[in-house]
């Protein structure tokens, strides 16, 4: 891999405690939800920072994949991740599942169908969980 960027994180209290980045640019509070016996209430929770990461990325990957294949993304377009986390089948620890619910107003659905399998061929959460998670994408 060709390193184009790079940033550090780090994690203190596990699902109870804080998350930074090393820049400053982050630094959230960790709550465990109260589905995973936790107390629930105002912090964060690696599950809800990975939908933003998620969709974010995946958006900018239609951006790019966008660009390189002449279809206009529009500037209202909206990428959402609902992540899950459950027991694994194997009962040796937990999984997480992502849906990807994607809204391209403007774009006629052939289009959209090939910018969002294009997408999942750029993006690098994509790319990391194709074949450990479910992820299922929908179109609006």
């Amino acid at each position: 891999m060709e390193v184009l960027y790079t940033t550090t994180g780090t994690a203190n209290g596990g699902r109870d405690g804080r998350a930074a980045i090393s820049d400053g640019s982050l630094d959230v509070t960790l709550t465990a939800p109260k589905e995973l016996g936790g107390p629930g209430g105002d912090g964060t929770n690696p599950e809800q920072l990975f939908a933003c990461g998620y969709s974010a990325c995946f958006l900018g990957a239609m951006q790019f994949a966008g660009g390189q294949a002449g279809i206009k993304v529009p500037s209202e377009t909206q990428v959402t991740a609902k992540v899950s986390l459950g027991k694994r089948d194997d009962g040796q620890g937990f999984a997480i599942g992502v849906d990807l619910s994607v809204d391209l107003p403007g774009v006629e659905r052939a289009e959209a169908e090939r910018l969002v399998e294009a997408a999942h061929v750029v993006c690098p959460y994509s790319y990391a969980t194709q074949g450990n998670i479910d992820v299922t994408t929908t179109l609006a």
